[in-house]
């Protein structure tokens, strides 16, 4: 299923954007909340991971390693959520900027993205689970404590880094890269891992602060047009 997509405000006119993305990809969810902010139309093409379209020859053409997502503007053609960030900011860096001014507020946020993209995500993605529901077992319960344990030791350290710099956001009181990896990376551990926010009290507040905001909302799984659940919120 293909639609359209995009919000915030002064949208950039003529934009021949296309995203391919996959309803509940947290790697899709952190492109679409950095095309609502910088107000760039797209067109939504779906990759449904579950039916393996990611691996076809002809999506491996446009993404060699087979992951969502990918960004074609005009004759050019970007793979991997943070290629994707870094070439938004470099292209339509007066469109609502991505990064602060600050090069140590900076740093902080390249180090939450970083823990976000690389110390959890990965490991709980679908292809993990698969692997581990092949590997090592087939019982749900397995997947979800393997899931679990790398999201919450994560998160741990996204509570230790930003203790010292959050404000109404990650690191202050304005929307950066580290609010794009960290609103659907909480999403997914509430919605899909039953993960126990309780224990995470800082990035619980800004959870509640992304849930106020349109741009994260409308980039969330529940809004995509591939989405098969039966209502959105």
């Amino acid at each position: 299923m293909e639609g359209e997509s995009g919000s915030g405000s002064g949208e950039v006119k003529k934009q021949k954007l296309k995203l391919y993305s996959f309803w509940w990809s947290t790697c899709s969810v952190r492109v679409r909340i950095a095309l609502n902010f910088k107000g760039l139309k797209y067109e939504y093409k779906s990759v449904n991971l579950l039916k393996g379209e990611q691996l076809s020859p002809e999506f491996i053409k446009l993404n060699p390693s087979g992951n969502v997502p990918v960004l074609v503007d005009g004759d050019t053609l970007v793979a991997d959520s943070f290629a994707i960030l870094m070439y938004l900011e470099d292209k339509y860096p007066h469109h609502y900027p991505l990064l602060p001014q600050d090069i140590h507020k900076r740093a902080i946020n390249y180090q939450a993205a970083n823990i976000v993209s690389s110390s959890i995500q990965p490991l709980q993605k679908v292809a993990t689970l698969k692997c581990i529901e092949e590997k090592i077992s087939s019982d749900p319960d397995v997947k979800l404590a393997w899931a679990q344990h790398y999201i919450k030791k994560g998160f741990v350290a996204l509570e230790r880094l930003l203790k010292d710099y959050a404000g109404r956001f990650a690191t202050g009181d304005e929307v950066y890269l580290a609010d794009l990896f960290l609103a659907p990376q909480i999403h997914a551990a509430i919605k899909r891992f039953n993960v126990d926010m309780t224990q995470f009290p800082l990035l619980s507040r800004l959870n509640e602060a992304y849930n106020e905001i349109p741009a994260f909302q409308d980039a969330m799984p529940e809004k995509q047009p591939d989405t098969p659940l039966a209502s959105a919120s």
